[in-house]
């Protein structure tokens, strides 16, 4: 994760040099208060991409 962004986005560098604005989401189907996930830069995580805008994802878990 290279940066925080306002409104709860994160920039996350992705394999291949390509850049992805994600958010948190919860993970699977879970409460989103129970899967809360705190993230700082610097943290490796795993990102589900939008299938209509590859440029866009959600935070699925840390690593």
């Amino acid at each position: 994760m290279l940066a925080i962004l306002p409104r709860a986005l994160y920039r996350i560098k992705i394999d291949g040099g390509r850049y992805v604005v994600a958010h948190v989401g919860p993970a699977g189907r879970g409460d989103v208060k129970r899967n809360f996930i705190r993230l700082i830069v610097g943290d490796r995580v795993s990102v589900e991409l939008m299938s209509k805008d590859t440029t866009r994802g959600r935070v699925v878990r840390k690593l």
